[in-house]
Parts: structure tokens; C-alpha cells; sequence
């Protein structure tokens, strides 16, 4: 019997409001959990109060990332024209036709995890779900479920705002409707610095925006090596975005047909920015609003996250409720990524198979800004931190031909144990870095040594050539870096 066919005859062996598993929330770690638990022949019930696919799909990484790509094609047509002679121009912007084809590569891809559901035979219950025990939820309207295995909690996060500071969708925006507000500004200020904010500042900017990105650390990408802050806002600042790092909102005022923000500088300087839109991307809470917790013996943390005591089976101190994607605290991060191998872990665990704990510190991040930025691994500070002894060496992307070609700077820096030991971290920044992060990934995961990477040919020429030597150098081979 097939898996297809396990699966149907599970389904008529169970009662109509029963099932192995219950998911309650449709995003990335929802649907890939209700997924694998299928194929594996377990029956499912999946609900969902919206669509399928989540924030990541409908409100985050798909939409933005198809209008940054919009934006990588502007940005183009300046290079063309200002360094390569191409004596190109752009007329105007086409907000219209951009959002339409935006939202059509949403609605197919929609349609491909509605498809995949379907095919899988997960039943997919449109409506709020509460817990009423440790293995029951009621959906809205569709009555009480039994989960016979057990119940993942998979409700994912909304944008945090700040106290007295409320989005209209049209002068104050959130990360989540800033695709969605009308037009393009002629200006923005951007509050927040992390990976969400650079990627909305370099898309305003991109379109011909006055942008101002403010963060209240140090530095923008805090939870980055520092020297990626550095390389990244030095990339930003020479496209023209205003970086405040170490700053700080102190008051907001909304205007006829924009805002007015004061911000505190670092160096203690009081600055008035009048702008046509104030993008608030100050991170983003767990939602667990109505849940029921309570009912399943559950509590969230102070932060309003759900951990799990097992973090190998990411299961809660409830035996048979687990959690995935963004209601887990850290060292979970929050990446639809993430959530997919999360997913992939719960489902197996449920079915009674042996599966892999997610190694965290071996997940890429991303940011799709111009310039982009990807780690993998430990950050130099974090390594020093955990009391290894390292050696690091940057490259800068500029030191290869393909570099050069692209003009846009960056670095490659590698954090190793002293001595040639284990590979901890990869940081990289400049163009089409987030294409180039796979190959890190699997060196830092595998445990891998700066002479286990050397011996590995690169092609020439190519931006992953500087990866290579920075290699080579490490394990004392360097050709273009002694």
C-alpha cells in the first residue's frame, strides 16, 4: 500500500472530527508540518483562519522579494547608464502593473500549496482555532477536533509597534502593509535596522525615495558580525540612505499628508524629519491571542513566545503538542526557512521516526537589500564569546575580477578555530550574496576546515571565486591575499 492509499484508508477509519495530527495555523511551518505528516501517512487537519501559506507568502518574504527585484532592475538602468556608457533613462514607475505582477507571483504560489495540501489529503478547516485540552481544538464554525497523535501550534507573529504609535496604513505603516499602502512616497523614514527595515529602506530608495534609516543600537543588523554592519552601511550610505545608527524615536507627529519624527542621534544631536511615510519595523511579536493555552495546561514565556521542553522533538512541557516556526524564542530565528526544517522535524517525530534536532547556529540568513548581506554560523564576537580561539580573514570582494565587474564592494569573512581548526562562521556582503550562501552552509554544518574548503576549485571568474581564496589564505595558500 502506497502512501497515497495509507492515507485514505486512515481517513475512513477515522471519525469526521478526528485525526492523527491537528495543525493549527497555515504558514510555512504550518503546512510544511501538515505535509510531511501526510506523506507519511498520517491524517491531517489543518486550520487556518486565512489563507494558506501565512505571512511569509501573502504579507512578507515572497511579495517583498518580488518588488526588490523590481528594484535590483531600476537600479540597473542607473549603472547602465552612469558606468557603463548605456545611455538608458527611466521614465517612470508603473505602481499599478508592479503590485499586479506581485501579486500574481503570490496567487501562483498560493495556488501551488493549496495544490499540494490537496494532494496530500490534508484537510484543510478554514476557521480560528482554540485549544479545549491537551488533544482537542474547536475551529469556528466547524466544531471540536481530536487529535489522536498529537497538536502542533503553528500561529506565526505579527509586526511589533511601538507604545503610541498607530499605523493608519497610509502615513504610519507596518512591515506587513507597507506593501500594500498606496503609492510610492517621495520619502520615508524607516525605524528599525534590522534585516526587515534595510531591505524596505533599500527598496524606497531604489525608487527614488528620500529614505532615513533609524536603528537604536549601535549598529544596523545588530544580531550580524559587526563588520557586516559596517560593509552594509557603508554600501547603503553610498546609495544615498541617511543610516542613524545608535538613535533613537522620540516623538511622532502625523501631518495632513505625512509625518514629522524626532529622533535623538548618537551623538546626542535632537533631528526633525518630515516625511511622506514612517515604516515601522521594529520586529515581530508571537501571536497567541485566543489560543486557549490555558485549557492544554500551556503558559507562554515573558516574551509571549510558547517553548518547548524538548527542543529535539520541539515539543511543550504538554506531552503531544509541539511548536514550530514563529511562536519558538530563540535560538529559533524566525525564517521561513527555519520553520520548514521545524516542520519537517515535528511531523516526523509524530509519526514515531528518528529525526534530526534543527542545528540553528547552521541556518543561513538573508537580507535582500543592495547590497545583500547572508551569514552562516558564528559571528566573531559570539565565537569569542563562547570561548573559542579564533582566526578570522576577510576578503574583500573588490580583491576578485567578478567583484570588480559588479563594482558594488562587499567582503567575504571567514571565522575559524586558531590552528585550522573547525570552520564557525561565513559572513558575506555585496550583490547576489544570498545565491552564494548554500555552499557556507554546508561547510560550517559539516563541521569542515579551512584546508577541507582549499582543496575545492572555484570557478574563475565568479563573485564565489573570493570565497575560495579567502579559503586558501586561511589554510595558508593564498594566491591574491598573502
Amino acid at each position: 500500500m502506497n502512501t497515497t492509499q495509507e492515507n485514505q484508508a486512515n481517513q475512513q477509519r477515522t471519525g469526521a472530527n478526528e485525526a492523527d495530527v491537528i495543525v493549527i495555523g497555515g504558514g510555512t511551518g504550518g503546512y510544511s508540518t501538515a505535509l510531511r505528516a501526510a506523506h507519511l501517512g498520517l491524517t491531517v487537519v489543518l486550520a487556518e483562519r486565512d489563507k494558506v501559506g501565512g505571512t511569509c507568502l501573502h504579507r512578507g518574504c515572497i511579495p517583498s522579494k518580488a518588488m526588490l527585484h523590481a528594484a535590483e532592475l531600476v537600479d540597473g538602468i542607473a549603472e547602465a547608464r552612469e558606468r557603463w556608457g548605456v545611455k538608458a533613462t527611466l521614465d517612470s514607475v508603473d505602481w499599478p502593473a508592479l503590485v499586479a505582477t506581485r501579486d500574481d507571483i503570490v496567487a501562483r504560489n498560493h495556488k501551488g500549496v493549496e495544490a499540494h495540501l490537496s494532494h496530500a489529503r490534508v484537510r484543510v478547516v478554514n476557521g480560528s482555532a482554540r485549544l479545549t485540552g491537551p488533544r482537542s481544538v474547536l475551529i469556528e464554525g466547524q466544531g471540536e477536533f481530536t487529535a489522536r497523535r498529537g497538536i502542533v501550534l503553528a500561529t506565526g507573529s505579527r509586526p511589533r509597534t511601538l507604545p503610541g504609535l498607530e499605523p493608519d496604513g497610509r502615513r504610519v505603516v507596518t512591515s506587513d502593509d507597507a506593501l500594500f499602502a498606496p503609492g510610492l512616497p517621495a520619502s520615508v523614514v524607516v525605524l528599525g535596522g534590522g534585516a526587515i527595515g534595510v531591505e524596505y529602506a533599500s527598496f524606497h530608495r531604489s525608487m527614488g525615495a528620500e529614505v532615513t534609516l533609524v536603528e537604536a543600537a549601535d549598529r544596523i543588523v545588530p544580531l550580524e558580525d559587526a563588520d557586516v554592519g559596517r560593509h552594509l552601511t557603508r554600501g547603503l550610505k553610498k546609495r544615498g540612505i541617511d543610516v542613524q545608527a545608535g538613535a533613537r524615536l522620540t516623538g511622532t507627529e502625523l501631518l495632513a499628508d505625512g509625518v514629522r519624527v524626532t529622533v535623538r542621534t548618537a551623538r546626542g544631536e535632537t533631528r526633525s524629519l518630515v516625511a511622506d511615510r514612517l515604516l515601522v519595523a521594529v520586529g515581530r511579536a508571537p501571536v497567541t491571542d485566543g489560543l486557549g493555552l490555558a485549557a492544554a495546561g500551556l503558559a507562554t514565556d515573558e516574551r509571549g513566545f510558547v517553548p518547548p521542553a524538548d527542543w529535539a522533538r520541539l515539543e511543550t512541557a504538554v506531552p503531544g503538542i509541539h511548536v514550530v516556526g514563529d511562536l519558538l524564542p530563540p535560538p529559533s530565528l524566525g525564517l521561513a526557512h527555519a520553520s520548514f526544517a521545524e516542520g519537517l522535524l515535528v511531523a516526523e517525530t509524530l509519526a514515531g521516526l528518528a529525526s534530526p534536532a534543527v542545528d540553528y547556529a547552521a541556518v543561513p540568513r538573508v537580507t535582500y537589500s543592495a547590497p545583500q548581506t547572508a551569514s552562516v554560523g558564528l559571528s566573531e564576537s559570539e565565537a569569542r564569546a563562547r570561548g573559542h580561539e579564533v582566526e578570522t580573514n576577510t576578503m574583500p570582494l573588490t580583491a576578485v575580477a567578478k567583484g570588480m565587474v559588479h563594482g558594488q564592494g562587499g567582503m567575504v569573512k571567514v571565522v575559524a578555530e586558531q590552528g585550522g581548526g573547525r570552520v564557525l562562521g561565513v559572513h558575506l556582503v555585496g550583490p547576489h550574496v544570498s545565491e552564494m550562501i548554500a555552499e557556507s552552509q554546508l561547510i560550517v554544518g559539516w563541521d569542515a576546515e579551512p584546508g577541507d574548503v582549499a582543496r575545492h576549485i572555484h570557478a574563475h571568474p565568479t563573485l564565489s571565486e573570493a570565497v575560495g581564496e579567502a579559503f586558501l589564505t586561511l589554510a595558508g595558500r593564498g594566491l591574491h591575499q598573502q
